[in-house]
């Protein structure tokens, strides 16, 4: 009882104040006013670094930022450790129910998708149609990808994509599983994977052509959605971080980084 207390009293300061017209003045006008931590998913790793440095210059806040696989930040934030916004993937209703986070502060960032990449130099497959994608991972010698079982959603994504697809059994022999994307990415740039999968964002290894998305039909891109954190120590500061993360500024970011911004 006392908990949910708690959590209705967060949200309700959060929308009376974090919504309030002088918040954005008052946030902007002083500098050096704290930290505010985040937790997130490291598909959206290489946008997060980039947003934060405008959104530190425009608050006067410092940002520390945690990243790690999306299965691990996930149980993080269902635990319960202390971080100011956690940034998800879906499914997320554990994470409501937690009452670790503000329900009524749930904000879409951005969403990646699956992308496919073959050393440099070397033919593109065809992946235009989830026909042309099957065709592809059967001709294909070795497929390296994020090993789920770390918690990767990109590898999640990648064996419900080959379940869906009805080919699992027939590549086990090929599939190389990695850690994280990065891994399977300089699988593919040192010539030990054929072609390799992971995030969008996550495909800066040198070596390598990214060949582009997986089509929707056969992987659906993954949505990041941001909350303030019902432990937040200043909620005005971590609704303004959260606002920065669905600003025009952020969407510039996710683009450059190959993500979709909002839903």
């Amino acid at each position: 009882m006392r908990k949910a207390m708690r959590v209705a009293s967060m949200a309700a300061m959060i929308l009376g104040l974090a919504y309030g017209a002088g918040v954005q003045s008052e946030v902007g006008a002083q500098s050096d006013k704290g930290e505010v931590t985040l937790i997130a998913p490291g598909g959206i790793r290489a946008a997060i670094e980039q947003i934060i440095p405008g959104f530190e210059k425009k608050t006067g806040y410092k940002v520390k930022a945690t990243f790690g696989s999306g299965g691990g930040t996930h149980k993080q934030v269902v635990n319960g450790e202390a971080f100011d916004v956690p940034i998800v993937q879906p499914p997320y209703q554990d994470v409501l129910d937690s009452g670790n986070v503000v329900k009524l502060s749930e904000k879409p960032l951005a969403s990646v998708a699956v992308g496919l990449a073959v050393k440099q130099g070397a033919a593109k497959p065809d992946i235009s149609s989830p026909e042309a994608v099957k065709k592809a991972f059967t001709a294909a010698k070795s497929i390296s990808y994020p090993d789920a079982k770390g918690g990767a959603a990109a590898g999640v994504t990648v064996e419900e994509m080959l379940k869906k697809l009805g080919i699992v059994d027939e590549l086990q022999s090929k599939l190389k599983r990695a850690q994280g994307g990065a891994g399977a990415m300089h699988m593919v740039a040192k010539g030990d994977a054929e072609i390799g999968m992971t995030f969008l964002s996550e495909m800066e290894e040198p070596g390598i052509d990214v060949v582009g998305p997986l089509p929707r039909a056969v992987a659906t891109p993954t949505s990041l959605v941001g909350f303030v954190s019902a432990h937040a120590k200043d909620p005005i500061a971590a609704k303004a971080l959260l606002d920065y993360l669905s600003s025009p500024e952020a969407a510039a970011a996710y683009k450059a980084q190959h993500m979709y911004p909002g839903k």
